[in-house]
């Protein structure tokens, strides 16, 4: 496939665009820049410098990927981390996206994600695959987002949180501690797990058997007497736990670890 450029694209001479890369107008991709075959850039999106993008992105008119974080304390001659993006990412209109706040960290987007209008992704967040964004969600930085996770619009997470894989988060909810595996969550201050995410499960694959032993394990967290923490460790003392069970009560357990609920945090 042509590499295809725009004329009123701005490219510095040391971006490095692969074959099949396509720039549309009014584009702007800074030094340092790499841009895998088939990724598209449409009129109007901006990839700042040391940005690595892989193969087959789109990006919608008016993205800002890779610009300085949003920290008081960062002037403009210091120097700050990458930004390293997958493959098979769709990032929609107005999106931003920062890398890591200092040298040596990064903000890392995984593969085949689905970011919609507005969104943002604060600084040294990690993003696994296969994630939705709604419009106008927000992320604050050194967030970690696991695989599958499904944003609805407005919504938001408090830095440092941790959000487990194939979860749900409803509109508007504000999230300020860490959200185990395969649950659905809302509300706000504090948000508050409502049930497991049934369509998160049939989207992660999850035999019946695999979906029926997280419910059973949900009914025994949150649906027993006492402190969600106590629960996890009775559950522990079973038999043959399955591993997706595990997983859940791994990440009440850390971030229990905090005392606002987030792991993450644990090591500022």
């Amino acid at each position: 496939m042509e590499l295809q450029i725009h004329p009123s694209a701005v490219i510095h001479k040391d971006a490095e665009l692969a074959d099949g890369v396509k720039v549309g107008p009014n584009c702007v991709i800074d030094s340092g820049v790499s841009i895998g075959t088939g990724t598209i850039l449409e009129p109007n999106v901006v990839i700042s410098k040391d940005v690595k993008i892989g193969e087959n992105n789109h990006f919608f008119p008016n993205c800002v990927i890779g610009n300085r974080p949003q920290t008081l304390n960062l002037s403009l001659d210091d120097e700050i981390g990458r930004l390293v993006i997958g493959d098979g990412n769709v990032i929609h209109e107005q999106v931003t996206i920062h890398p890591g706040m200092h040298p040596g960290t990064q903000t890392t987007i995984g593969n085949n994600n689905f970011i919609m209008i507005g969104a943002h992704i604060g600084h040294d967040c990690t993003l696994g695959d296969k994630i939705v964004m709604s419009n106008l969600v927000q992320i604050g930085g050194h967030c970690k987002i696991d695989n599958g996770a499904w944003f609805s619009g407005l919504s938001g997470a408090h830095q440092f949180v941790t959000i487990g894989k194939w979860c749900y988060v409803a509109g508007l909810a504000g999230i300020t501690r860490d959200i185990p595996p395969f649950l659905t969550i809302s509300g706000h201050y504090p948000p508050r797990v409502r049930g497991v995410n049934k369509r998160g499960l049939k989207r992660a694959g999850l035999d019946e058997q695999q979906q029926m032993r997280i419910f059973n394990a949900y009914k025994k967290l949150y649906r027993k007497k006492g402190s969600l923490l106590e629960n996890a460790k009775a559950l522990t003392q079973e038999n043959g736990l399955d591993e997706n069970v595990q997983a859940i009560i791994d990440s009440i357990t850390k971030s229990s670890t905090h005392q606002y609920g987030r792991y993450l945090e644990t090591f500022r």
